[in-house]
């Protein structure tokens, strides 16, 4: 996951998808059934949409569940931890569902979903790994920026640590490096709560 992201913003869902080519029409109407998808790298752009759709389904009934769906290969630190700190202020839980990749950015996200309502499909493969991001610039410049990463670091295990029920250190020591995982093994480590074979089995405990 890298520290910046795009800073360019687009108010159409379409185009948050990574140019997919789909219709406005199916992420709206997945959005009626309090659906999000993040199919594409997390960026400014699509952080602000996500963030925004958020708002506007937990404004509209703030008892019921909204699902995050997650295939991304990560992205924007600063922009997925906008779309966190927005799961975590609306009233209603946010399950997650990672299907085909959940990576860096991804994968924290797909952690960060209410307890219990965490969910990856057979084949999707999750990725752990530091934040990244380019160093350049003067002596001073460069020392701001690695202190700057360093810090989100620390931040970053010390929440998943948190969503995992493992310690900082391990979370440090298994993050040092690219680090995959099979759903399964997710599971195991405490990033999901359930690996789901089709829609049905995703539960949806009572609301917070």
């Amino acid at each position: 996951m890298s520290t910046g992201g795009n800073s360019s913003a687009s108010p159409v869902m379409a185009d948050t998808q990574g140019g997919l080519g789909l219709d406005d029409h199916i992420y709206n109407r997945l959005l009626r059934e309090r659906i999000i998808w993040l199919g594409s790298d997390v960026r400014d752009d699509n952080a602000n949409v996500i963030c925004a759709q958020l708002m506007l389904l937990a404004a509209e009934d703030p008892e019921k569940d909204i699902w995050l769906y997650i295939n991304s290969p990560g992205g924007s630190v600063t922009a997925g931890m906008a779309i966190y700190d927005t799961m975590q202020y609306v009233q209603p839980d946010v399950g997650t569902v990672a299907m085909g990749m959940a990576a860096s950015m991804g994968q924290f996200l797909l952690s960060s979903g209410a307890k219990g309502k965490r969910f990856a499909t057979p084949h999707t493969r999750i990725l752990m790994h530091q934040p990244l991001g380019g160093i350049g610039g003067t002596a001073t410049d460069i020392k701001i920026q690695a202190e700057l990463i360093l810090h989100m670091k620390r931040q970053m295990a010390e929440l998943t640590a948190e969503q995992t029920g493992k310690s900082v250190e391990q979370i440090l020591e298994d993050n040092d490096r690219d680090h995959w995982f099979t759903a399964d093994e997710a599971l195991d480590y405490g990033f999901i709560d359930g690996v789901v074979q089709s829609a049905k089995d995703v539960t949806s405990p009572a609301s917070k």
